[in-house]
């Protein structure tokens, strides 16, 4: 008995493998539409002969192998950690080396469906009303005045069991920088009451999506009038909104980590996966409802049916151009001069010299992952295509074949 407890421990179900024996039914069953269609066969088919290979070998000539491409979908969790490390050292880099805030705008669950069949306005919508809101609180004399921060807003469109949940992160600097050059930072560590963010979002994203109403820019199912759209608004504006303001951070280094690992690999990773017999998936999750003491979740297992599984996960795959990351004032790619003239007056405290130490550390051992040589341990590089080499999904007319 433990010998085969052993063996079932031993297996690692993968996204590629369920949709590599799911997929060629859900497509005879459902028609998808053509962003869809090939970002999943660019999943089923990274890191196979049928993207063509590459060559690496020593620098010193030692050793020399083949390696299959990467399909280099960002939604693609087995090839986005080179993705993913690139972004993040571009913005620890951006990063000032000062106190950061972690604010997180949710709308309610009563615009899913909403979402669902506009994610590219919904998703607009969620960045322009958060930037306004940030803009006119923090413009406020006794805040910030006319000392411009800077700030990084990620969006996230899923929960832990993978269901609709756009929200929106943001990463803001704890001070700005006045039009006279000097560094102003926020007043007493505190930078804005939660209960009126979150009254001033709730109002102005209400307003906002209302008027899209009115107006017909936003698609709406056949099953779901004006009207009944409009009396969701009315009804989400009675709502407690889920609006936090956490507490300042002495580094923006965990935040933008964190922020890291939702950008690319899509809503869920590989080491989640419990099982998969060709009909149910199960997977783990994270309930911070019945978190500890610490504040750690107590770890469940959700089981689904493989149409359900694919559903949840075709559901955050993004739109072809869709920005997931915007930066805003100091953090803009226009104000670089003004970034590192704030950059000038801040003195980087232990706890930020401490954290880039450990990050860098953490990111030097990632890097030592990559293949090396056998005999002189140098990292390989690439060299030359073996075969065609191709960084975008593969068209349409590839065929998925069946386990």
């Amino acid at each position: 008995m433990s010998s085969l407890f052993s063996v079932l421990l031993s297996v690692r179900w993968t996204i590629q493998e369920i949709l590599r024996q799911s997929l060629p039914g859900l497509l005879k069953r459902r028609k998808l539409p053509g962003y869809l269609h090939r970002a999943l066969l660019a999943m089923v088919q990274c890191r196979t002969a049928a993207l063509g290979s590459h060559a690496r070998k020593c620098p010193k000539g030692h050793y020399e192998g083949t390696w299959y491409n990467s399909c280099r979908h960002r939604s693609c969790p087995q090839c986005s950690m080179g993705k993913l490390e690139k972004w993040l050292a571009a913005k620890r880099e951006l990063l000032l080396p000062g106190d950061h805030y972690h604010v997180i705008f949710t709308v309610p669950r009563q615009f899913r469906l909403l979402w669902q069949w506009n994610p590219r306005r919904f998703g607009d919508l969620l960045f322009t009303v958060s930037a306004s809101t940030l803009r006119s609180l923090l413009g406020e004399e006794r805040r910030l005045g006319d000392a411009k921060p800077g700030w990084i807003a990620a969006l996230h469109t899923w929960g832990r069991t993978l269901i609709a949940h756009p929200h929106l992160h943001v990463l803001i600097t704890g001070g700005g920088l006045q039009p006279d050059g000097s560094w102003r930072p926020v007043s007493n560590g505190y930078l804005l009451p939660f209960r009126q963010v979150r009254h001033v979002f709730r109002q102005r994203f209400c307003d906002a999506l209302e008027a899209k109403l009115r107006a017909g820019e936003l698609e709406l199912p056949e099953d779901l009038s004006l009207e009944k759209a409009l009396r969701i608004v009315a009804k989400a504006r009675r709502r407690k909104w889920n609006v936090r303001v956490e507490a300042p951070y002495r580094h923006g280094e965990g935040v933008a980590t964190y922020l890291a690992r939702y950008l690319k690999g899509g809503p869920i990773k590989n080491h989640r996966l419990v099982s998969f017999d060709g009909h149910r998936v199960r997977f783990r999750y994270g309930d911070f409802r019945e978190a500890d003491a610490s504040g750690k979740p107590k770890w469940k297992v959700l089981e689904l049916s493989v149409e359900e599984f694919l559903r949840r996960l075709i559901l955050h795959i993004p739109l072809p151009g869709m920005k997931m990351v915007r930066s805003y004032g100091l953090y803009a790619h226009t104000c670089r001069d003004q970034l590192e003239q704030a950059r000038g007056q801040i003195e980087p405290s232990e706890e930020w010299l401490a954290a880039r130490e450990r990050f860098e550390r953490a990111a030097e051992k990632r890097r030592a992952d990559q293949p090396r040589c056998p005999i002189c341990g140098l990292a390989l590089v690439v060299v030359t295509d073996s075969e065609e080499r191709s960084g975008a999904p593969p068209p349409l007319a590839v065929e998925v074949q069946a386990a």
